[in-house]
């Protein structure tokens, strides 16, 4: 994904093609506003990436993954998925013991599932924002 596809705001202030340092103090308002909504969401429930985005009335789904995985490791970040339920490749483990902790609705996979891992039961799992007028970033 290049720099020019995340909005203005999230957008490093470098030059070339260097990526911002997840490690710098200063974050872009866009990633701040992301993880606020992250740790809004409640102990159980998920938003996918295009959710976060629609909450936020700017950037798509791609922005917002793209945010979470360079920033979004002090934030919940196992309850921020993909809109198809899959766990996220390379941390399924420990999100799933996060969303067994929790209680988060899961549908167990089939025996010809690859690695026979749940996937997020959307249908029950989602949340919607909730009250948006309190809170809404």
């Amino acid at each position: 994904m290049s720099e020019q596809s995340l909005p203005e705001a999230a957008r490093p202030e470098q030059t070339g093609d260097a990526l911002p340092d997840p490690t710098g103090d200063a974050l872009p308002e866009y990633a701040e506003r992301i993880l606020d909504v992250a740790e809004l969401i409640p102990p159980g429930r998920v938003m996918t990436y295009g959710d976060v985005a629609e909450w936020l009335e700017t950037g798509g789904p791609r922005q917002v993954g793209r945010v979470m995985a360079l920033y979004g490791g002090a934030v919940p970040w196992w309850r921020v998925v993909r809109a198809d339920g899959v766990l996220l490749p390379g941390h399924e483990l420990r999100a799933l013991d996060h969303y067994r902790a929790e209680g988060t609705p899961l549908k167990e996979a089939s025996r010809a599932a690859e690695g026979h891992l749940p996937r997020l039961d959307m249908r029950r799992a989602r949340w919607d924002g909730g009250e948006r007028a309190q809170g809404h970033i």
